[in-house]
């Protein structure tokens, strides 16, 4: 879990570093040279452009088309990761076992015990990295979404609802709605798992850093964040739907 958040942080560094590029202030055109600029940057735009036109100029429509389209291609790997979740929470009984068994913590017994763990998750077929596959592919789309909305003029200069979308929500809704679907999101998604206090730390900590760099990115991003997120919660409803059933009757048991 430290790794994780470790990963997490530094991918959050990478975004931050990249959207600083001196490239944000110049145009992207079919004509920019460089593999970023050409097999990241300008299909988005083009994509986003291609869509308004279709919906009557509407920017912000196409970006939640585009964001969408996106969250189909990766639903097979969005998939994956919560069948690995649910994997993850079927042996928790276990590592917990492990965990007593080795409570001791010096580096011997410490070893030892994450050399049972990798067994443990061997035996089951479970990647306890799994959960970070979708962000470590997510980062370049969101920079990449950054450059199309800071770099295509037509963007940049279009607003949706009450928004400008290459600026920041002036009254902050959107990245608090950001942070609010990415809770709910990541609730569903420990269900099972409430007793782990690093998931209960990652369920607090990642909706408030989203919400913290949502304030200052431009509102396309939000936008792109909260129909992504919102995708996730239907998804992760559906496949854990039996899941979410026996946590609520197990729940409505304890009460009585």
């Amino acid at each position: 879990m430290k790794r994780r958040i470790l990963l997490i942080s530094m991918l959050i560094g990478i975004v931050m570093l990249m959207s600083g590029c001196t490239e944000v202030n110049e145009p992207i055109t079919e004509e920019s040279e460089g593999v970023w600029n050409k097999y990241f940057v300008y299909p988005l735009s083009w994509l986003i452009t291609y869509f308004a036109e279709l919906l009557g100029e509407s920017y912000g429509l196409a970006i939640i088309v585009v964001t969408l389209l996106i969250r189909f291609v990766l639903l097979p790997l969005m998939i994956k990761q919560t069948k690995s979740s649910k994997a993850m929470q079927a042996i928790q009984p276990e590592l917990q076992k492990l965990r007593e068994k080795y409570s001791s913590k010096d580096q011997a017994t410490q070893q030892k015990l994450q050399q049972e763990t990798m067994q443990l998750f061997q035996k089951h077929g479970v990647n306890p990295l799994a959960g970070c596959f979708p962000l470590l592919i997510q980062m370049p789309i969101l920079i990449g979404f950054y450059h199309a909305i800071m770099r295509t003029r037509e963007i940049a200069e279009h607003n949706f609802l009450w928004f400008d979308l290459g600026e920041a929500d002036p009254f902050y809704i959107l990245p608090l709605v950001a942070g609010v679907t990415t809770f709910i999101q990541q609730k569903i998604t420990m269900i099972g798992m409430e007793n782990n206090p690093q998931m209960t730390m990652m369920l607090w900590l990642m909706p408030i850093m989203i919400v913290v760099f949502a304030i200052s990115f431009p509102a396309a991003l939000s936008l792109y964040w909260v129909v992504g997120n919102i995708f996730m919660i239907v998804q992760t409803l559906l496949i854990k739907g039996p899941d979410l059933k026996a946590a609520s009757g197990n729940a409505g048991g304890a009460k009585k």
